[in-house]
């Protein structure tokens, strides 16, 4: 049988996996480095909490996720013209002494089994919208063009500080990197928008990584983000994480396979709801496993990490994924 990292890659490389890789399974997350841990996410139904950018986010009871707050007074970047007025850019330059911790747990992973993996959440355009509001970040890529280069520089600077920080410490050999480009059903900026503003960002820092022994680059875009799709493979993206049924899975793995995989096309919006049912999910599950076949796809609820928001539906998931390769391998 093989380990979980061998048939990851034996999935995503076009081999003989001898089943489904079961959702996150292959990447268990080293948290705590020093640069992210400095700022707490908020928690649901506790207090704001502020970003490493000054963005104060809250999560309440009654929302699945926290969001930032864009009223006058807590939006941070006021005026586009003048963002480094605003702008609090994260520090990196932590002591050897602050990563002993991390750099240990990281050590301690059985990279046979899987891989050594960090999740890094806000990217690129989300940082934008987040220190701007969707609104008005839309509105400058349009109004004030270089202004929105020379502060998507200004991220694209501290993310790879922190990935040479985190190569050298911690010696990662997967990347799991947060960034949404899309609604359910469109993007949010046109492709070539995209290219001319976010692509060249992740030139940099997923090339940043790939020449400093990250071999797994996974970036999670839980929205339609298909005609991303040849950007993701230029920038060196091994799977596309969080690919929902709109992007029409099936054919994105048919056409882009060898180049690149899929993980999702199980919708948390579809199952992951109160009144979920075991019979739903196994439906659903059905449905994904074999309209996309064993190769270049991975079983996964799109959401961006292990778990889901109610109660049950992960591990459902899980077990009829488990039932779909006994039946299919």
């Amino acid at each position: 049988m093989l380990t979980k990292r061998q048939n990851f890659m034996e999935t995503i490389r076009g081999g003989k996996p001898d089943r489904f890789v079961n959702q996150f399974e292959f990447m268990p997350f080293i948290g705590g480095n020093p640069i992210q841990a400095a700022y707490p996410p908020a928690v649901k139904g506790g207090p704001p909490a502020k970003s490493l950018w000054g963005v104060i986010r809250q999560w309440p009871e009654n929302v699945p996720a926290g969001y930032p707050l864009h009223d006058k007074e807590h939006v941070v970047i006021k005026d586009i013209t003048r963002w480094k007025e605003y702008v609090e850019i994260p520090k990196t330059d932590y002591p050897d002494s602050a990563w002993e911790k991390v750099a240990a747990a990281a050590a301690a992973v059985d990279r046979k089994e899987v891989f050594a993996a960090i999740i890094f959440g806000g990217g690129v355009f989300e940082q934008c919208h987040h220190t701007m509001s969707m609104t008005e970040a839309l509105a400058n890529f349009y109004e004030e063009p270089q202004h929105m280069k020379d502060f998507i520089a200004c991220v694209t600077d501290y993310e790879l500080r922190f990935a040479e920080q985190i190569c050298k410490h911690l010696k990662i050999d997967l990347l799991y990197h947060h960034d949404d480009w899309g609604t359910q059903k469109s993007l949010f900026l046109s492709p070539e928008m995209f290219q001319e503003f976010i692509k060249p960002a992740y030139m940099q820092i997923y090339k940043y990584y790939k020449e400093h022994g990250v071999e797994i680059i996974i970036h999670h875009a839980d929205c339609y983000a298909a005609p991303l799709v040849p950007d993701m493979i230029d920038m060196g993206v091994d799977v596309f994480q969080g690919c929902m049924t709109t992007n029409n899975v099936p054919e994105l793995v048919k056409k882009y396979g060898p180049k690149i995989s899929f993980m999702g096309d199980l919708d948390n919006g579809v199952m992951d709801k109160e009144d979920w049912t075991p019979e739903l999910i196994r439906s659903e599950v059905e449905r994904a496993c074999r309209n996309n076949g064993k190769l270049y796809y991975i079983p996964c609820l799109v959401q961006g990490g292990a778990g889901s928001l109610y109660p049950g539906v992960y591990d459902e998931v899980s077990k009829e994924i488990d039932r779909m390769s006994k039946e299919m391998f």
